[in-house]
């Protein structure tokens, strides 16, 4: 038979999947590996979708999504954040921000466009600007510095062939949070060359300290961002796979073909539950925020008391500490923690090279499974006398 796709024969499975994977076919596991809330999507959100089967909203809707929802979505971004867009030509309702992601760059790249990124960074940047016959830069940042890009950094890596600059704030897997200022140099310099913004905001309401700043609101931003978001985290919403992008017209115009011929619209039921969580859902997503910010402390100090230096996450749901005291690598902390003690976290080095020497746990699970993993973890360390204050055994 002919060679298939030469891209996505050698890309690799996402690192995430694979630890997920092998951990489903294990008893008594915790799994601290994919990133999704623990909380049941709260029920007037699945009320209002049992009331649309009912009424029997199962057909197609438009094309960008019902109308409805996206005066829903553009409203609440104003409200936010005090950036307008036009919900009839600069908003689609896709399914999941991953395929927003796939659409927004297979609109914008030609072969060989560049698009500069940050590591680490979510498993899927990467090969989704590959797939759109782009190339992917990546720029790499340090727990030195909160994990947070610099303008600075970004720009040295700026060719002639640069298309787009693409950050993550709160970033999957560091929880680092992009300050505003970081944000208007970056900006200055999509203008200066000319570059368009494309913005994952899915862990926007998921902020802890400080206040989350929207991309597009920043001046000089509007007319070159594309804006990711959706509704999978904060209204624990993972399953009903609904996202949507937020752009200038001339490039939601692109975005929409693409959308037309391969998705066609995003699920009907899942919409008219979208409409109500942007409606009402707001007590809702404090509660869950309250929640995780309790166990991010917490689960950060156990960490820390056990020697595993780790960047206080700022956002998002996940803490990246060091494994590097251990002298393991990533993926064989990994592989032996869920061998010998049944956690599962994932190898940093899934999320790009910089990654080595981290892992990433997903603190969106109970304070109950939490504690239970770092006593786990704490077992883990002790048999090999890692812990601090504990000698280390010496082979003769």
């Amino acid at each position: 038979m002919k060679p298939l796709n030469k891209v996505v024969v050698e890309t690799p499975p996402s690192g995430i999947r694979r630890f997920f994977d092998v951990a489903s076919r294990m008893q008594n596991v915790v799994s601290l590996g994919v990133g999704e809330p623990d909380f049941a999507t709260p029920w007037r959100i699945r009320e209002s979708a049992i009331y649309a089967l009912e009424r029997g909203y199962t057909t197609y809707t438009s094309n960008a999504g019902l109308l409805a929802l996206r005066k829903a979505i553009t409203q609440n971004i104003e409200d936010r954040y005090g950036v307008s867009y036009d919900p009839e030509t600069e908003c689609i309702v896709t399914v999941g921000v991953s395929e927003g992601l796939d659409i927004a760059v297979r609109a914008l790249l030609n072969p060989g466009d560049e698009v500069i990124y940050h590591e680490p960074s979510y498993v899927s940047y990467d090969p989704t600007i590959r797939f759109a016959g782009g190339t992917a830069v990546a720029v790499q940042t340090t727990a030195a510095d909160g994990f947070r890009v610099s303008a600075a950094a970004l720009e040295a890596a700026v060719t002639p062939r640069t298309k787009a600059l693409f950050l993550s704030s709160p970033c999957n897997p560091t929880g680092a949070v992009q300050q505003r200022g970081d944000l208007e140099a970056i900006v200055e310099v999509a203008v200066r060359h000319d570059l368009y913004l494309i913005v994952d905001e899915v862990y926007d309401r998921l902020t802890y300290q400080g206040v989350h700043t929207c991309m597009a609101s920043i001046p000089g931003a509007r007319s070159r961002t594309i804006l990711l978001n959706g509704f999978s985290k904060a209204y624990a919403m993972t399953g009903w796979r609904l996202g949507y992008v937020c752009a200038p017209p001339e490039v939601t115009e692109q975005m929409l073909k693409i959308h037309q011929y391969t998705m066609l619209c995003a699920p009907h039921v899942a919409q008219y539950a979208a409409i109500e969580a942007l409606q009402n859902g707001e007590a809702d997503v404090r509660g869950m925020v309250t929640d995780y910010d309790r166990r991010r402390r917490f689960f950060v100090r156990g960490l820390e008391a056990m020697g595993l230096r780790c960047h206080a996450p700022d956002g998002a749901f996940y803490a990246f500490p060091s494994i590097a005291s251990t002298g393991m690598s990533a993926e064989a902390f990994a592989e032996e923690l869920l061998q010998e003690e049944r956690v599962a976290v994932v190898p940093g080095t899934a999320f790009g090279a910089g990654g080595e020497g981290h892992v990433r746990c997903s603190y969106a699970t109970s304070l109950a499974q939490l504690d239970e993993a770092l006593r786990r973890i704490r077992s883990f360390l002790s048999r090999r006398g890692l812990l601090p204050g504990e000698p280390v055994e010496v082979q003769a």
